[in-house]
């Protein structure tokens, strides 16, 4: 058996003190909106219980979805890299980042260079990459991109949806279990519209054509569950809540999903595991469910 661990949007705390510099674009709202409410739902206490939950756990491999940092301030990117460290060594952590790590322009160039050997496949390719780990694929998407205020959108690109249209084909030859890993959701209703990933209908198609048998994702902070079409099949898309978010609500709780992989019968099964943060402050299970089975 082989158990991915997933958790996604840090958003590690406390914030910096930025540089009046560092204000003078984008970066502006988001202090504000740090310093009004967002510091009060991402704590940092959360996530090391979270964190530490996690490390008592058997797993194979870890997958982060980004949003590791809040306004993409330069005081920002090195600790988020200790932070990943303390999570372990590139060769058994996959990262792939988010918007907020790539908040304003010439963000996305920096987290590359600060969190470079996490996001490199195993040839050392950029986006879109392959870590093979066992019977498992981890193919790394980046939909960061730096966008105008009061806007939260990503997007892959031509590029990057073509090539995962090669590797998706490619890894199924291979007889391996592919996961998509991708901040984003592939899917947004009309109330996430400012959020959304902005060509999700072309990721759909290409996941539609070539199929894959996991997809991970954060962004929306909310642990969520939807299927999308596949060649074989449905594909399960599963998104993580904020692994810092001081919630009650189960759904929203800070907290991290283990997926129990195995080939049996020559087919797969995978069973999601949900943890995270209940009224005491503890770290429990919410959910055991099979995905494929």
């Amino acid at each position: 058996m082989f158990v991915l661990a997933h958790l996604s949007d840090p958003h590690l705390a406390p914030l910096p003190a930025p540089r009046l510099s560092e204000l003078l674009n984008k970066r502006a709202l988001g202090y504000f909106n740090w310093r009004r409410k967002r510091s009060a739902v991402h704590r940092a206490e959360v996530l090391a219980a979270v964190v530490s939950d996690l490390q008592t756990r058997a797993f194979d491999h870890l997958a982060v979805t980004g949003d590791l940092i809040n306004i993409a301030l330069e005081a920002e990117f090195a600790p988020a890299r200790k932070w990943l460290q303390s999570l372990g060594s590139p060769e058994r952590v996959t990262l792939v980042p988010g918007n907020h790590d790539a908040y304003v322009s010439g963000a996305a160039a920096r987290l590359l260079d600060a969190w470079d050997g996490y996001m490199r496949g195993d040839l050392g390719e950029s986006f879109p990459f392959v870590r093979r780990r066992g019977p498992v694929a981890l193919i790394g998407l980046s939909s960061a991109v730096a966008t105008p205020p009061f806007m939260a959108t990503g997007q892959l690109g031509a590029e990057q949806l073509a090539r995962l249209d090669g590797i998706l084909a490619e890894l199924a030859r291979e007889g391996l279990f592919r996961i998509v890993l991708i901040h984003h959701p592939p899917v947004s209703d009309a109330a996430h519209y400012i959020k959304r990933l902005t060509d999700g209908a072309a990721l759909r198609a290409v996941l539609q054509r070539r199929g894959a048998e996991l997809l991970v994702h954060g962004h929306d902070h909310v642990r969520n569950l939807i299927w999308l079409d596949g060649p074989n099949g449905p594909i399960p898309a599963v998104g993580v809540p904020s692994a810092s978010a001081a919630s009650n609500d189960p759904k929203e709780s800070g907290g991290y999903h283990k997926f129990e992989i195995e080939r049996a019968s020559n087919a797969w099964r995978c069973t999601l595991i949900a943890r995270g943060r209940v009224r005491n402050g503890q770290i429990a299970e919410l959910e055991r469910k099979p995905l494929l089975n």
